[in-house]
């Protein structure tokens, strides 16, 4: 199908210098498309209304992968998580509007609960219990009230080599002990930051109707499942055991059940992403490359 419009020529990646941004940049760039990217480093501040409008005039797609993504930051600043990812999504969806583009506002999964036993429909109701999913929960209700045309897709679990992740964590962390207890109880589809960005511009190519889209692998897996995988990857040797969420204590909840459906993807004509364990063994080597797992990284994650 031909990409909506006969445009989606011109992109614009908000947040260009995260982990998900930069392979957007790269991903949109090797489409063959005119991309820009932007973000608290070149000056955008998305809780400026007027910032925000003068930023997406001219472009036909804007994606915005700028968000307050420190979790349990959020539980202690859920305003200033709330100016941007509520506040600055709708700034982004409302300029959006004025000039023509169309939004695709990246969510997650943290906006449900995290209690089901079968995969999160997209049209789920929504049941944060985390001021981060609290936020962004609201920012998709913002794009949706300010942006008709808007795609929301919600992804989870991400991975890449433009930051700090999971497997790179768990990577160093294997590299320099001989034991590591890792939580079993969490279930989830790890999603290369790549993958995302294909998919970004696969939905947007299809003229696919407005609405929610889940953007994550298939399949699931417990975080101590991934890590086993990681371990391999790299050839280190080192005792794995599985242990529990009550483990780790952390100021935010975090799901117990991530596991997105892909239907509406399915629906619009539009494949999803493959196995996440054959989209890990494909990835593995770029995230896992060199300095990946440097002992003089600090580690971020926690589960």
């Amino acid at each position: 199908m031909e990409p909506r419009r006969g445009v989606g020529e011109r992109w614009l990646v908000v947040g260009a210098a995260g982990m998900l941004g930069q392979d957007m940049v790269e991903v949109i760039r090797s489409a063959g498309r005119e991309v820009d990217g932007v973000g608290r480093s070149t000056g955008l501040d998305v809780r400026d209304p007027a910032v925000a409008a003068r930023a997406v005039s001219g472009y036909d797609v804007v994606v915005n992968c700028a968000a307050w993504t420190a979790v349990d930051d959020a539980e202690a600043h859920e305003a200033d998580a709330f100016a941007v990812n509520a506040v600055g999504a709708a700034n982004l969806a409302r300029g959006c509007t004025t000039a023509g583009a169309r939004l695709v506002q990246i969510s997650t999964d943290y906006v449900f609960d995290g209690a089901a036993t079968a995969p999160y429909a997209e049209h789920a109701p929504v049941a944060p219990r985390s001021a981060y999913g609290r936020t962004k929960a609201a920012g998709e209700w913002a794009v949706r009230t300010e942006a008709a045309d808007a795609l929301i897709v919600r992804t989870a679990w991400l991975y890449g080599a433009g930051g700090n992740c999971f497997p790179r964590t768990m990577a160093r962390l294997a590299a320099e002990r001989d034991h590591l207890d890792v939580v079993a109880d969490q279930v989830g589809q790890p999603t290369w930051t790549r993958d995302l960005a294909d998919l970004v511009v696969r939905l947007v190519d299809a003229d696919v109707p407005a609405g929610t889209y889940h953007g994550t692998s298939s399949g699931q897996v417990s975080w101590f499942g991934f890590t086993e995988r990681v371990v391999a990857a790299t050839g280190s040797v080192v005792t794995l055991e599985p242990t529990t969420t009550d483990a780790f204590p952390r100021p935010a909840p975090r799901p117990a059940y991530s596991v997105l459906s892909h239907g509406a993807l399915v629906e619009a004509g539009v494949t999803p992403i493959g196995d996440w364990a054959e989209r890990w063994e494909k990835a593995a080597a770029e995230v896992l490359g060199p300095g990946a797992y440097s002992s003089s990284s600090p580690s971020r994650y926690r589960p």
